[in-house]
């Protein structure tokens, strides 16, 4: 075989360098196979990634990581000395409302949660006990679940282990909407509002919606794991990931566009690229969306696939509904309202967590229904951070980066996004929650919208398909391959946000598909 050939063939070929696609690279590197990473943009990362903007460096999605810390990962492939290094974020969020405007902190420890529930919401700390006693089970079993592919011995294996504690609250819970689990333990909206938003609002669902209850694990998550930012950006992940894959040999192509997914009899057998390159591979991971992957790319699959195929031909491709603006201001905001006293006798600086800003259940629901008209709330939902505040290496002067992410503002957006304007108000929006002088303190801007994350990520209508659901939802989902990460095609895998546990920079999908790869 000719040299230009050998260097075209490898053990494994992982389409998309998004964070998963980059886990199960680095494992199946470290296992010794030749592997190569094809990614599209001209770095990898996908939306786990940090790029400069006006002279600051901001993440592309939001910068809080919260499950990431909970898989091995890191230690698996000792991504420390390839550059990671983690800030605990503490208090893990701060909140507020548009109805309510006074700011409560959540801390990782209980008691002093218990503490600041006391203060702000004096009759709801008995129901915030029993919460956690439901809840903490559960997120516990989540975590645990995730850490390998899930099978129903796994499964059994993790509720043997934990004596079924959790389990009988698990299956009730997944049967009801996120708003229903809420609403058993606490009746404040400023309460009940940030666990929405950093639940079902996240997924891009209504908090009414049946079968979201797992969603109002959000505050139990925080107390079990750690809230963490890597230092230099969310995008230290898929760098340090990189140079664990280079360390072993493994090949990263980037600006490189995959054309078609080869398939050969029962089997795959490589990629071709746009360029009409043909890359051979006995194993082909796809670590991007399943529509591309099995609707666009595959050419003559085996007539076994026909199944599903025809399933994901009938699954419809949402739109995507997050929108993110990032500045770099001159001055930091001061928050109106703000309880200066009780967050001195804490320590803690309100701007060095991320702020939950919500409107009412009623009101999350309705700017949900307003998707499909191409309408956004007059108060959206919103995720606002300053990560300079915690991680001075963010920015080179005494400016701050400023982060705020926008959710419900569709794809379809009827105003259309060329125009800033419908940005801007978030901005002015923003603005009433603080002191005077914040939009004065804007030096520079950009909004990254659901049309830029289909024109720069690759990501149809700037949606990514996400799994949803805990263990339950990965043994009963009637689409295997996303929890399986096997396809009926011999040597075809899937990874990334679409597949069990879902999205978010959490890592444990690449690691599973690299592990059941690994144990064929």
């Amino acid at each position: 075989m000719a040299t230009a050939d050998i260097s075209k063939r490898f053990d494994a070929v992982i389409i998309g360098g998004g964070h998963n696609g980059l886990v199960c690279a680095a494992y199946l590197a470290k296992a010794g196979q030749r592997v190569a990473v094809i990614e599209a943009r001209s770095e990898v990362g996908g939306t786990a990634s940090s790029e400069k903007f006006s002279g600051v460096t901001v993440n592309i999605c939001n910068c809080d990581h919260l499950t990431f810390r909970t898989t091995g990962v890191s230690e698996d492939l000792d991504l420390a000395k390839h550059g990671l290094k983690y800030l605990d974020v503490d208090p893990t969020q701060l909140a507020t409302s548009w109805d309510d405007r006074r700011f409560w902190p959540h801390f990782r420890d209980v008691d002093k949660t218990l503490g600041v529930i006391k203060h702000f919401f004096r009759d709801e700390v008995d129901g915030y006990r029993a919460y956690l006693r439901d809840a903490i089970p559960i997120a516990q079993m989540i975590i645990d679940a995730a850490s390998q592919p899930p099978t129903r011995r796994s499964l059994i294996g993790k509720v043997i282990s934990r004596r079924g504690k959790g389990v009988t609250t698990m299956l009730r819970w997944s049967k009801l909407s996120s708003a229903q689990v809420l609403r058993k333990y606490f009746k404040s909206e400023l309460l009940i509002g940030p666990a929405l938003v950093t639940g079902p609002t996240v997924w891009g669902v209504s908090p009414h919606t049946p079968g979201t209850g797992l969603g109002a694990l959000t505050y139990a998550m925080r107390h079990v794991s750690k809230v963490g930012r890597p230092v230099g950006g969310s995008g230290m992940v898929p760098i340090s990931l990189r140079r664990s894959i280079e360390s072993n040999s493994g090949v990263i192509m980037t600006n490189t566009q995959v054309a078609h997914i080869l398939c050969e009899g029962s089997r795959v057998r490589g990629v071709a690229l746009r360029d009409g390159t043909e890359i051979f591979a006995d194993c082909v991971v796809s670590a991007c969306n399943p529509h591309d992957t099995f609707l666009k790319w595959l050419k003559n699959p085996p007539a076994t696939a026909k199944p599903m195929i025809d399933k994901w031909r009938a699954t419809p491709h949402y739109e995507g509904y997050e929108s993110k603006i990032d500045a770099r201001i001159t001055s930091k905001p001061r928050y109106s309202n703000l309880d200066n006293k009780l967050f001195e006798d804490l320590g803690v600086d309100p701007l060095s967590s991320t702020l939950i800003v919500t409107p009412t259940t009623d009101e999350l629901h309705r700017g949900f229904e307003m998707i499909s008209r191409g309408e956004i709330l007059d108060q959206p939902a919103m995720l606002v951070n300053l990560p300079s505040i915690l991680d001075p290496s963010m920015t080179n002067s005494t400016d701050h980066v400023f982060s705020l992410e926008s959710l419900f503002t569709p794809f379809s957006f009827k105003g259309g996004w060329t125009s800033k304007a419908e940005p801007y108000r978030w901005l002015e929006k923003y603005s009433q929650l603080v002191e005077p002088g914040f939009i004065n303190s804007i030096a520079d801007w950009r909004c990254m919208t659901p049309a830029h994350y289909e024109a720069e990520f690759f990501l149809p209508k700037g949606h990514a398909t996400s799994f949803s659901g805990g263990p339950l939802a990965a043994l009963l989902n009637s689409q295997p391959e996303l929890t399986r990460y096997r396809t009926p095609i011999k040597g075809l895998f899937l990874t990334g946000a679409a597949t069990f546990p879902g999205a978010g920079v959490w890592g444990a999908s690449g690691k599973n598909a690299a592990l059941t790869i690994l144990d064929q």
